[in-house]
This record gives C-alpha cells, structure tokens and sequence, in this order.
C-alpha cells in the first residue's frame, strides 16, 4: 500500500512538473529525487518510478501536442499548406529528432509544438518523446538509489536528497560539456520544423 501511494505521488508529481513550459526541472532529477526516497529502491522499483515518471512526461507534453494538432486547424490556408509541405520533409527523420529532444536536458517545447502543428503521427510522437524520457528515468532512478544504498546507513534522508541534486546537476553539466546543446541547437536552425514554427508565428 505505501509503495502504492509512493508510485501515484511520483507520477502525479511528475505530470505537475512537466507541464511547466521550458522552465520544468530535469525529469533525470525527478527520477533521482524519488528513487532517493524510496525505503527500499530494488532494481524492479527503480524501473517502475522510471517508467512512470516517463509516462507522466509524455502524457503532460502530449496535451502541448493535442492542443497544437487542433490549434493547427485554425490556421489560414497558406500557413497550413507551408506546414503540410514542411511535414513531408520532416517526416524521415522526425522520430529521432523528438527522441533526442526528450532524453536530453534540453527545452522540448521547440520540437513538441511544431510537430503538433504538423499534425504528426500521434502513436508515432508518443513512441518517441516516451522512449526519450525512459532513457534519461532509467539513469536519474538508479543513479538516486544507488545513493540511497550507499548512503542510508550513514546520512539522513534530506541530505542524500542534497546529494542527489548534487549528483544530478553534474551529470547535467556533463551531458552539456558534450556540446548537446550546441549539437540540437545547429539541427534546429537548419531543420524543417524550426522554418516552420517560424513561419507560423510571423
């Protein structure tokens, strides 16, 4: 029952925080955070707060892509003609581009919106932005119980937690030390949907 009420609280809380445009902590942290808090974070725990916190993400981001779908059937029809031509260019490769979007720290919303406004696949968006997110779940949970098991015996809850964020925030860097930023930033500019997202606003 207690594990049970863990799980809801998770998930709830995770659907909260990614529907804050841009501004949402990293679902990495989520996942740590909460597999931090666990009592006892076995490995089958820890993939269930990971998917579920995955589940909450792309739900949350899915009612951004909803909206944008049926937002799209408002448009003027030389707006909605561009964004047909564009969706046809970004359909081969729009897949991976969503995917790294969602297991990345970067802001989605850039990728999610257009793509609603496209009008793509919806099981084909939800596939993608969920196995982005499980990828990035899947190592903030065990890097949080992993710190838990470490570190029970020794510190408080609420300090682990400190080190948890701690720990979270560094691998944030690290990913960002690859250049990822720079990496989607440069796909962006040159990709269909940027032109199109850009389009649609002037």
């Amino acid at each position: 029952m207690v594990l049970f009420i863990e799980f809801t609280v998770t998930f709830l809380v995770a659907f909260g925080l990614n529907l804050i445009p841009f501004l949402g902590p990293s679902n990495l942290f989520i996942a740590s955070a909460a597999a931090i808090s666990l009592v006892n974070p076995a490995p089958t725990t820890l993939i269930t707060i990971a998917v579920l916190i995955a589940l909450a993400a792309a739900f949350a981001k899915g009612i951004y892509y909803v909206v944008t779908f049926f937002v799209s059937k408002h448009l003027n029809e030389k707006n909605r003609m561009r964004l047909e031509a564009e969706a046809v260019k970004v359909k081969p490769w729009a897949f991976l581009l969503l995917y790294l979007a969602a297991a990345t720290p970067i802001p989605d919303e850039p990728v999610v919106i257009p793509l609603g406004l496209m009008k793509y696949n919806p099981a084909k968006f939800f596939s993608a932005y969920f196995l982005g997110k499980i990828t990035i779940t899947i190592a903030g949970a065990f890097l949080g119980g992993w710190t838990q098991t470490q570190l029970s015996g020794w510190l408080s809850t609420e300090t682990m937690i400190a080190l948890s964020i701690g720990l979270t925030i560094a691998v944030t860097v690290i990913m960002f030390k690859v250049d990822v930023g720079k990496i989607m930033d440069k796909i962006f500019k040159k990709s269909p949907i940027k032109r199109a997202a850009q389009a649609d606003q002037s």
